[in-house]
C-alpha cells in the first residue's frame, strides 16, 4: 500500500475542562508552558488558550479549552483529553487517500484551525459507510508548514 503523504509528528494535544483558568493555572503557571494566544469560536463552541512546549518545528501546541456554551456541541470539555493533532506533509492528498481507504472524517472538511493551519478531524466513530475511525479518539490532521516539513521529514 503506497501512501501519498507522511505523518511527521505530534502537532498538538487539546485538553478540555469547564474552566480553562484552572487548566491554565496547572499548565502555564505550574508547568511553565508558554502562553501564545487565545482563540474563541462560537461555531466551534470553544474558548481556548493556545500554549506551547518546545521551539520551532519541534514545538508541540497544548490547547487548553472550555466550551463557549456548556449546553452546546461540540462539548470540548468532554472528555478531558479532547483530541490529538498530527502534522501531515500534504493534507489534501492525505484526506483523499484516507477517504478512499474508508476513513471517516468529521463534518466540516478542511478548514483553518485555531493556530492558522489547514486542518481536518478524523471522526472518533466508524459507521456503515466508513469502516475506519479514531476508535473513540478525535484526531486532528494538520497541514505542516514548509519549515516543519523540512525539519521532520
Amino acid at each position: 500500500m503506497s501512501r501519498p503523504f507522511k505523518i511527521l509528528g505530534i502537532q498538538q494535544i487539546a485538553i478540555g475542562g469547564t474552566d480553562k483558568q484552572k487548566l491554565k493555572a496547572l499548565w502555564v503557571d505550574l508547568f511553565g508552558l508558554q502562553y501564545k494566544d487565545t482563540f474563541v469560536s462560537e461555531r466551534e463552541n470553544v474558548d481556548e488558550d493556545i500554549c506551547a512546549i518546545g521551539h520551532g518545528p519541534h514545538e508541540v501546541e497544548i490547547d487548553l479549552m472550555q466550551p463557549f456554551d456548556i449546553e452546546k456541541k461540540p462539548a470540548v470539555h468532554q472528555t478531558p483529553l479532547n483530541h490529538i493533532g498530527l502534522w501531515v506533509d500534504d493534507l489534501p492528498k492525505a484526506v483523499e487517500w484516507l477517504t478512499q481507504q474508508g476513513l471517516r472524517f468529521a463534518p466540516g472538511g478542511i478548514r483553518k484551525g485555531a493556530a492558522g493551519h489547514d486542518i481536518i478531524f478524523v471522526h472518533p466513530k466508524a459507521n456503515e459507510e466508513f469502516m475506519f475511525s479514531g476508535e473513540g479518539v478525535l484526531i486532528e490532521l494538520v497541514q505542516a508548514p514548509p519549515d516543519v516539513i523540512a525539519a521532520l521529514a
